[in-house]
């Protein structure tokens, strides 16, 4: 099938649709003081209101920044905007910086980290008290942690074409629904590369974990690292959890995600009933069931609709799969953005031969070894001699990329053009599967062990060399205004919706919790 489906795009010449894919990210990080310790200020209004800003917002804490871009028709100009809002962020934090590590900075107890305000509008609340249940749920010190989400669809104008050679006479989005379903599926089987080949976060500072774990060993006093970790992130140790291990959400279809999704937020779970909904008159959580609302589910890709739809569950039963959210992508102390242009051309090659691939059903058993394989990926992917599990027994990472290597450089080569950047990309990846020494966690552990830096020491320097590199950048005047003008205009609208709120939080609450 993929033979067939990769021959039909060069004889026809779609791969010029292929092309022009919309790439958008989302990238977290923390503002931090001069002396590397998270910031306690409130969001500054220079930048606006988190609630209403187009680009950039917050996530669970008050310190962690989301910068979000819009889809954009190449890796260059997505990355360029997200330069810019950069640029735009050092030239307006008074005398903060901006973390570069997906593993936190230094903290103090869990109850001195802040969670994200966003006004008193119902809209407000609502996303305040869900950041409040997280961290009943999870500690808010996990909640601390960044990465960075690649959002990913082929153009709209791919799809007709694209149905009509896979012979499939039905309804269109439904067809791009089963066939983005299909590239979810393919990316759980290959999530492990990205963990492998992005993962830069093997250390991380003991104010994050004091008590330690047999995983880790002490670098020096302040810091922890896993001898062999790639991505202690997405480890144990950073998103998984125990509850959210058990559910059982198939991805087989769209119809099956959504049952899967729905029961998730509809099932009450007897953990998070004992923290209650409402204690002393302020919320708690939304409610107490096993996800409060869709965010909360942690998985390596998600396929989500439009996102002006009131809710995921709605916008995916409505109007089907939009795009994928790539969520296994750590924070890159190497680049100033977070990323670079060749992870995200590697990111897109592996997406699109997802979707070009054959995609049969994922049962229980291959979940299992799926989930097995990412997690020793995480904790010691770096191993020389690691062995990973599979459908067929045990492999090493090069025995079961090998089956692969000619497929990503086919699609690689569609994705090139008249230039060989992606097929680049795409050998210097595979070169990282056979050599762990080029990883970025090996990078990383090897720059902590020549300078002799703690983690935090590490990071503080890192980040003060971002924060001198993007004030060395000129930034247009009529950018700049742009973003002044954005801030100013978020926060007009944000008063505007607190003073047109009229119902209380209760019944709004109430209203939105019924919609799924």
């Amino acid at each position: 099938m993929f033979s067939r489906r990769l021959e039909w795009i060069g004889v026809t010449g779609n791969e010029v649709l292929l092309q022009s894919g919309l790439r958008g990210v989302e990238k977290e990080t923390l503002r931090v003081t001069d002396q590397g310790a998270l910031s306690m200020a409130p969001h500054p209004k220079v930048l606006g209101s988190a609630l209403t800003h187009p680009t950039i917002t917050t996530d669970y804490s008050e310190a962690l920044l989301e910068l979000v871009t819009p889809p954009h028709r190449s890796n260059w100009q997505t990355l360029q905007q997200l330069c810019d809002i950069h640029s735009f962020l050092h030239r307006s934090l008074d005398g903060e910086l901006l973390w570069p590590m997906s593993m936190p900075c230094k903290l103090g107890s869990d109850s001195e980290i802040p969670i994200a305000g966003y006004g008193t509008s119902n809209a407000g609340m609502m996303r305040t008290v869900y950041r409040r249940g997280l961290g009943h749920r999870y500690g808010r010190s996990m909640q601390a942690i960044a990465g960075v989400h690649f959002n990913y669809s082929p153009p709209i104008e791919f799809w007709p074409a694209f149905q009509d050679a896979e012979g499939d006479a039905g309804n269109i989005q439904a067809f791009r629904s089963t066939s983005l379903m299909g590239l979810v599926r393919n990316y759980y089987r290959h999530a492990w590369m990205v963990i492998y080949l992005f993962g830069a976060s093997p250390a991380f500072s003991k104010s994050f974990l004091p008590s330690g774990n047999s995983l880790l060993t002490s670098l020096d006093a302040e810091t922890w690292y896993g001898p062999h970790a790639t991505s202690l992130r997405m480890s144990d140790i950073g998103y998984q959890n125990k509850t959210q291990a058990r559910l059982q959400i198939s991805v087989n279809s769209l119809d099956d995600y959504l049952l899967g999704l729905t029961a998730a937020i509809t099932t009450e779970e007897p953990r998070y009933a004992d923290i209650g909904i409402i204690d002393g008159g302020e919320y708690q959580q939304l409610n107490a069931n096993v996800l409060q609302i869709e965010n909360e589910y942690y998985s390596t890709i998600r396929p989500k609709p439009s996102k002006a739809a009131p809710r995921t569950t709605i916008g995916l039963r409505e109007h089907g799969v939009e795009y994928v959210e790539v969520r296994t992508l750590d924070l890159s102390p190497s680049d100033p953005v977070g990323m670079n242009q060749n992870q995200l051309r590697f990111l897109e090659v592996l997406l699109l031969f997802c979707l070009l691939e054959d995609s049969p059903p994922i049962d229980p058993s291959e979940q299992q070894v799926i989930s097995a394989r990412n997690l020793s990926i995480a904790r010691e992917g770096r191993r020389s001699d690691l062995q990973l599990p599979t459908g067929s027994g045990l492999k090493s990472r090069t025995d079961i990329v090998a089956p692969l290597r000619s497929r990503l450089l086919a699609v690689a080569a569609v994705l090139d053009g008249e230039g060989g950047a992606y097929s680049a990309s795409v050998g210097a990846h595979l070169r990282m599967l056979e050599e762990p020494e080029l990883t970025p966690s090996a990078v990383l552990m090897r720059e902590l062990r020549e300078t002799g830096a703690s983690f935090e020491e590490y990071g503080l320097e890192v980040a003060r060399q971002h924060h001198a590199y993007f004030l060395s950048l000129p930034i247009e005047s009529n950018k700049l205004q742009e973003f002044q003008r954005e801030a100013a205009a978020s926060l007009d609208t944000a008063r505007w919706q607190e003073q047109q709120d009229v119902q209380r939080f209760s019944e709004y609450l109430g209203e939105f919790l019924q919609r799924v």
